[in-house]
């Protein structure tokens, strides 16, 4: 027993020693030796509470008092001051063990291991909002904007060239195969801010409540996201379900388009029975432009192409020529009288 708990002390230690300075102050001792963290749970995103709130996804913590995984419901949390935001952790598989790099606050967000948390953490960078002026704009396709009293947002479409899946880790078998960007490698260099007390606090209200471990909960959460951090009754509690992950918020969801050359069912409207349904036939298969050369029937001929011709009424016939005139005879002149009266 004795062995077996410097073993586990032991490794950590190696591992933070020869790591360097940088990633330090990234990684904890929490350490889980031979057993990966449960898949992310499905869960819906509660309602904004109020400006300036973050939304901070829910995670798999591990406890060495309970030897179990434990779920940290994801919650708005308040930035702990303008233009910074939040970086989540995340697992990463180091051979047999699995280490925790936790999240934390600062201007650009950095490298969480490219798990796909959902909500504008699609696992690389966030799409969720940004920071002007010191007002955070909010995009409305990744969140839940409800708040009448939030005017500052926008609708940016999140389109994942990523496979969505639910691996919560990274690196190992199994694990998200991701690299830090050298704008995330950038963004591990900025100054950052720690979990707030509010952050911890509720993660601590997480380890003490059994339902939370995957023991009990088989990777279901009850509690799988909340309002305000530490509030796990009430209105603003939302539980897993299952499903696919939900990365985008359905108020941003875009309707489904039926691929060319197939038909979506007609749904019948209110108050409009089944049978009065108009079925709409299948288009018939087009064949490839070189076979529809090959069966095209030739061209008829240019006499059978003409336009009919348009009936005429029988014209009436001709007249018989009319007969010439007789030629007149030629009129004789009248003798002259003599040029001298005769003598008497």
């Amino acid at each position: 027993m004795l062995l077996k708990s410097w073993g586990r002390s032991l490794l950590p230690t190696l591992f933070l020693l020869s790591l360097p300075a940088l990633s330090l102050a990234q990684v904890s001792v929490n350490v889980s030796v031979g057993v990966p963290p449960p898949e992310l749970p499905v869960y819906d995103q509660p309602p904004i509470p109020d400006d300036g709130y973050i939304w901070t996804p829910g995670y798999w913590a591990w406890s060495d008092d309970i030897q179990d995984y434990y779920w940290v419901p994801g919650t708005w949390v308040l930035a702990p001051q303008p233009d910074y935001l939040w970086t989540p952790g995340y697992w990463g598989a180091e051979g047999a063990a699995f280490f925790w790099h936790p999240g934390y606050w600062g201007p650009h967000v950095g490298f969480y291991g490219g798990v796909n948390y959902g909500y504008g953490y699609g696992g690389n960078g966030y799409e969720g909002g940004y920071w002007q002026g010191g007002h955070l704009y909010y995009n409305r396709s990744v969140n839940n904007i409800n708040n009448t009293r939030i005017t500052n947002v926008y609708n940016k479409t999140v389109i994942n060239n990523v496979t969505v899946n639910r691996v919560s880790y990274n690196g190992g078998n199994g694990g998200v195969r991701a690299q830090p960007t050298p704008a995330e490698q950038a963004a591990a260099r900025d100054r950052h801010i720690a979990a707030i007390p509010a952050q911890r606090l509720h993660e601590q209200a997480a380890q003490t409540n059994p339902s939370l471990r995957a023991s009990q909960n088989q990777g279901r959460p009850p509690i799988a996201a909340t309002a305000r951090p530490g509030n796990f009754s009430g209105a603003g509690v939302v539980g897993a379900r299952g499903g696919t992950m939900s990365v985008v918020h359905s108020q941003g969801q875009q309707p489904q388009v039926a691929p060319q050359g197939r038909s979506e069912p007609q749904q019948p409207r209110p108050g409009q029975p089944e049978a009065h349904m108009q079925q709409q036939p299948a288009p018939r298969p087009q064949a490839p432009p070189q076979a529809q050369r090959q069966v095209e029937p030739p061209h008829p001929p240019v006499e059978q192409r003409r336009a009919p011709e348009q009936t005429q009424p029988p014209r009436q016939s001709a007249p018989p020529p009319r007969p010439e005139p007789a030629p007149r005879p030629e009129a004789k002149p009248a003798p002259r009288p003599p040029e001298h009266p005769p003598e008497r």
